[in-house]
């Protein structure tokens, strides 16, 4: 596997909701994005947000529903893939020998919406094993990518590596009345973000809360964020980032989404 992935999953309710363009792109991944198959995925999803590093080791992934307020058939949705162990105290080993001194085994936690929700789409079989690696609000884009820089070793174990969370997420300001409009401060972060990963600019990614335009507004909290630390990280050196979807919803939520690809 020489490629890793940046996912913004966007609205729990996507799986349900055949009006969002992010959907389709979800839908066509095996057939438009990514015709492999791998042997088993790892996820850093934004809603996985512990004081250290964290892996959930389990023989098969609960659904758990993470969020409130959605249609009730959203609540039935399963996806019930199996369980990564092997994987999961692989990149636990590898992040305790990049000098991570602490990193959790959670023995009873499945997959949260950040890794099923697209995982839905991409892989409806459920067959494939998943593990999903924490993030760690606390600390920065540094931080994360020197996390993602440990786990380059997996690509070569056929691992698809997979950060899942939002190129822009500030719920606040998110409303129906604004479908069809992007607030202006929301587009110009998304497209510094975009120039920044297609020029290869990763240090001024990793130190977007000084350098971007309206990082405050577009991550009051960094968590959706970090997972496109961790993926760029994994991509190993010189790698090249590619645009591979991007849309809008309820006005300042970018559904921008990223492949990066390991140079030579």
């Amino acid at each position: 596997m020489k490629d890793t992935f940046y996912i913004s999953h966007g609205s729990p309710a996507l799986p349900i909701d055949d009006s969002l363009p992010a959907k389709q792109f979800l839908v066509s991944w095996k057939d438009k994005v990514f015709p492999q198959t791998p042997k088993s995925i790892l996820v850093i999803s934004a809603h996985w947000d512990t004081c250290f590093p964290s892996v959930n080791i389990v023989p098969r992934n609960d659904t758990i529903h993470d969020f409130s307020g959605f249609p009730d058939p959203l609540y039935k949705l399963e996806y019930p893939a199996p369980g990564a162990p092997e994987l999961a105290l692989r990149v636990k080993e590898l992040l305790i020998a990049s000098g991570l001194e602490h990193v959790d085994e959670d023995r009873g936690r499945g997959l949260d919406h950040g890794a099923w929700v697209p995982l839905m789409l991409m892989y409806p079989e459920a067959d494939i094993p998943v593990c999903q690696l924490s993030v760690q609000s606390e600390r920065d884009g540094n931080y994360h990518y020197n996390m993602g820089k440990a786990l380059v070793p997996l690509k070569d174990q056929g691992v698809l590596i997979m950060g899942s969370g939002a190129a822009t997420h500030n719920l606040e300001v998110l409303s129906k009345d604004l479908d069809g409009v992007v607030l202006p401060w929301a587009l110009e972060f998304d497209t510094w973000l975009k120039d920044a990963l297609l020029q290869g600019r990763y240090k001024d990614v990793n130190e977007y809360e000084e350098k971007a335009p309206h990082a405050k507004m577009a991550h009051p909290w960094p968590e959706h964020l970090y997972p496109l630390h961790v993926a760029m990280g994994a991509a190993g050196e010189n790698a090249k980032a590619k645009l591979i979807h991007e849309s809008w919803h309820l006005g300042a939520f970018s559904y921008a989404s990223y492949q990066f690809t390991a140079g030579c």
